[in-house]
């Protein structure tokens, strides 16, 4: 008999056309999702499902391992045709229905085929316009008729805010009742898993994440991430220091890139921690800014790490025959870039989390008389109306510069691509 945990036993049970399971990094999303894909391949054999995330990595990485061991707990065989973006579930050698694999970065692509059951994966991690597009998309898919067939659809998400799940299975029903008999949601805590998970899952998490994504990363609760302030919990006296540069003291320096306005935070590590004790603004050109570098820290006696923003690999602020980083190694600095830059939630979550953290630790540091645009940044950058960092006012530049140091020694802890079965 499939073994679950109490939410999800209780979200298997629910009987809506629509069911959302909004819970916390960790509390079995994807593998109670799949196990609503082999109740549906028990009940209604040879009826096609649909799975659905927003980027084929998460198919391949999180969702096909996850299938197979859940097929397994239900007494089924899971086949993965990677190359089809299908996996076939089998009772011994017995057919009993094939799950359609899709990502959902072109949601206009959702066609084709037709489905008995969906479950969408992650979809607040869409912003709202692009999330009911596919909502859409995968609701014409729906077209078996089956007696006994509800052509339901799984939405199985951490919460990102009031996104599309919280309008569709909160204010929605708000608004209109009578839908409550179709739309039904579970909300779960990572504490409701926590018997599944290694033992310091939990611990790290909250060392990981500022306080007010606790409550959505770890809780499953619905919180505003894109209003206010970006960095709310800065404070310059408690975040605050006199860190100066000791004698040849290695420097690293988070880098933004921008003609005639390019910026650079300046840290050291103290303690395990890092300390911003300089800046540089409203640099010219990329030459400049390593000439000002140079004569500061190299030629001081000082090892000079950058970190930059991947951008700079493409073409340069002053001349596109050569990259931007190319040029920073020209001039004798080291520079630690990834291929790509993190997503910006990414980052901001990070600096957050080095800001002040669950546990009640502030660990970045800042010497204000020395960074003066940075502090302003970190205390005045807001969200826009569309719930971005603001650009608006030139306080994103130090902040992403910083953001591209930090996030590289300090990411946030990422969501496992491993997949552990989860028993009650």
């Amino acid at each position: 008999m499939p073994t679950l945990n109490e939410p999800q036993g209780e979200f298997l049970a629910r009987p809506e056309k629509f069911r959302a399971f909004v819970a916390g990094f960790g509390s079995g999303k994807t593998w109670v999702g799949a196990a609503a894909q082999c109740k549906h391949a028990w009940e209604h054999p040879r009826v096609n499902a649909g799975y659905f995330a927003p980027t084929y990595p998460q198919i391949r990485d999180i969702f096909y391992p996850t299938i197979e061991e859940v097929a397994a707990d239900w007494g089924l065989r899971a086949q993965v045709m990677e190359s089809h973006k299908e996996v076939h579930l089998y009772s011994g050698r017995k057919y009993r229905t094939t799950i359609i694999c899709r990502s959902l970065e072109k949601p206009q692509d959702i066609v084709g085929f037709k489905i008995g059951h969906a479950q969408i994966d992650e979809l607040d991690l869409l912003k709202k316009d692009k999330a009911a597009t596919a909502w859409r998309k995968i609701m014409a898919r729906m077209r078996y008729n089956v007696p006994g067939l509800k052509n339901g659809v799984d939405v199985t998400t951490t919460p990102e805010g009031f996104r599309f799940v919280y309008e569709a299975f909160v204010k929605q029903l708000r608004d209109k009742p009578e839908l409550a008999a179709q739309y039904g949601m579970v909300q779960a805590s990572t504490y409701a898993n926590e018997a599944n998970l290694p033992a310091d899952y939990i611990d790290t998490l909250r060392a990981s994440y500022p306080p007010q994504l606790i409550r959505a990363y770890l809780r499953g609760q619905f919180v505003n991430l894109a209003s206010g302030s970006v960095y709310p919990e800065f404070d310059r006296v408690l975040n605050g220091c006199t860190t100066t540069l000791m004698p040849d003291e290695p420097v690293h320096v988070g880098m933004d890139f921008n003609v005639n306005k390019m910026a650079a935070v300046i840290f050291v590590t103290r303690g395990g921690n890092p300390h911003a004790i300089g800046e540089l603004a409203n640099v010219r050109d990329t030459p400049a800014m390593a000439q000002k570098l140079r004569e500061r820290y190299t030629l001081q006696g000082h090892t000079v790490t950058v970190y930059p923003d991947a951008s700079g690999q493409n073409t340069s602020s002053k001349n596109a025959s050569e990259s931007d980083l190319s040029i920073l190694r020209a001039a004798g600095l080291r520079v630690r870039v990834n291929p790509s830059n993190p997503a910006v939630r990414d980052r901001i979550n990070a600096k957050n989390a080095l800001i002040l953290n669950d546990k009640g630790e502030r660990r970045l540091k800042v010497n204000t008389s020395a960074c003066p645009v940075y502090t302003e940044a970190l205390e005045q950058q807001a969200y826009d109306t569309n719930g971005d960092p603001d650009k608006s006012t030139g306080h994103d530049h130090h902040n992403d510069a910083g953001g591209y140091r930090l996030v590289m020694d300090w990411p946030i802890v990422r969501r496992a691509a491993t997949v552990t079965p989860l028993r009650a």
